[in-house]
């Protein structure tokens, strides 16, 4: 059991090692992280860590207050963190909230939503039905997504970077909270609670949920996942439904249905589990021939351009041998090196809530349709590894100033882009 950490770490160190020695192309600069060495301070900084410190010496208190005392500080809490973060490690201030998504600060706001959105010319309902054949003229973020992001910032009137990274912060750092429900479903009330934290504090969420829209798809996970681990039929139908609902915004939203049917298979049996994926499944189709019959839009030729986008682009140059150990080594050393160490006891010790997210990850490295990028692509999988770190006992405090200090570490020391 103590050697199962040790043994998984070293392992997930042999891509940072090769990253460093290898002469051919691997796909980013700084394999298998997507990150490029770059120290540098910003003139917040001293607030930032202030503002750190504060947190890990009051966040044991919320153990003991209210459900929804806890709630509201967790949101307050995380949503300060990954503000003064993100300004205190650039020298632009309060401005790195919206950087990346402005074509005359950054260079991959091209490559983001908001240039999308010329495609709506002729509304909505032309933009559905011809997006499957609109996909591979997209920017490459929106043409690696369905559309309901789209459809949601042309629905909201967000056409500006400001209110591109209002929506992402506000809503991203809503799924703090949210993992505190879904806690409590699956551990009791003071482990759950302690999930909740190590989100707040996970340096992966703080650097890549300020701007980066895979903090809402995040955020869209949780809903679903809630009502898919409960223990009544009326709910799982419900978490059915809203899966099929959220994979409008990103397919790889279906890997919570996933997660959820290994986790029930190893609480309540395969045949329940079997039926809880069976009942995503027909959720799923409904959904979309609902969705084809109204709008003419097409499932499958969208995820067929998609898959061609991607074939084409940057990930034909990442090599499969490489990210097969890359992609889950750079998430999860990035999301926080005690909370992976904490959810590998947890794994170890054969806990559920770890058995399951481990499961999903080890599919996902296999499949190898995300290669690289996973610190903010498979973002929406950290509260679920939270899950398993606080299954296991840990002393609280420390481990937070732990991730604290990392997060700041990081952002000083990388420039992300997001």
């Amino acid at each position: 059991m103590n050697s199962l950490p040790w043994a998984v770490i070293a392992v997930l160190a042999v891509p940072v090692v090769i990253g460093r020695i290898a002469d051919g192309p691997l796909g980013v600069t700084n394999p298998p992280f997507v990150a490029v060495v770059d120290p540098h301070t910003g003139p917040l900084l001293a607030v930032s860590v202030l503002c750190f410190a504060a947190a890990v010496a009051s966040a044991p208190r919320l153990l003991t207050v209210s459900p929804a005392r806890f709630a509201a500080g967790t949101f307050g809490m995380t949503l300060v963190l990954r503000l003064v973060l993100a300004a205190g490690g650039e020298g632009t201030g309060i401005a790195a909230w919206w950087q990346v998504f402005d074509p005359t600060r950054s260079w991959e706001a091209p490559n983001e939503y908001l240039p999308a959105l010329g495609a709506f010319h002729w509304g909505p309902r032309v933009f559905l039905d011809r997006f499957a054949e609109t996909v591979t003229s997209l920017p490459v973020h929106a043409a690696g997504h369905p559309p309901g992001l789209l459809l949601t910032l042309y629905a909201l009137g967000i056409s500006s970077p400001g209110g591109m990274a209002a929506l992402c912060i506000g809503v991203g750092a809503m799924s703090v909270p949210l993992t505190y429900p879904l806690g409590r479903r699956l551990l009791d009330d003071r482990r759950a609670r302690i999930a909740t934290l190590l989100f707040a504090f996970a340096p992966g969420a703080l650097i890549f949920s300020v701007t980066s829209a895979d903090a809402v798809y995040l955020t869209l996970g949780l809903l679903a996942a809630w009502p898919l681990t409960a223990a009544r039929w009326r709910w799982r139908a419900v978490g059915a439904a809203m899966l099929a609902a959220v994979s409008l915004f990103a397919w790889s939203l279906l890997a919570v249905g996933v997660w959820a049917a290994v986790l029930v298979w190893r609480r309540d049996g395969l045949r329940t589990a079997a039926t809880l994926f069976a009942l995503c499944g027909a959720a799923l189709v409904a959904f979309y021939a609902a969705l084809y019959g109204l709008s003419g839009f097409d499932p499958i030729g969208t995820l067929q351009a998609t898959e061609e986008v991607y074939r084409r682009g940057i990930a034909s140059i990442r090599p499969y041998w490489f990210w097969l150990l890359g992609s889950p080594a750079a998430f999860l050393l990035v999301l926080g090196l005690p909370i992976l160490w904490y959810a590998l006891r947890s794994l170890a010790a054969g806990r559920t809530v770890a058995v399951a997210i481990f499961a999903v990850l080890a599919v996902a490295a296999v499949m190898g349709y995300t290669k690289a990028e996973t610190e903010r692509i498979w973002l929406f999988l950290a509260p679920f590894v939270c899950l398993a770190a606080a299954a296991s006992s840990l002393p609280l405090r420390p481990v937070l100033a732990a991730l604290a200090v990392q997060a700041i570490a990081y952002e000083l020391v990388v420039d992300t882009l997001w």
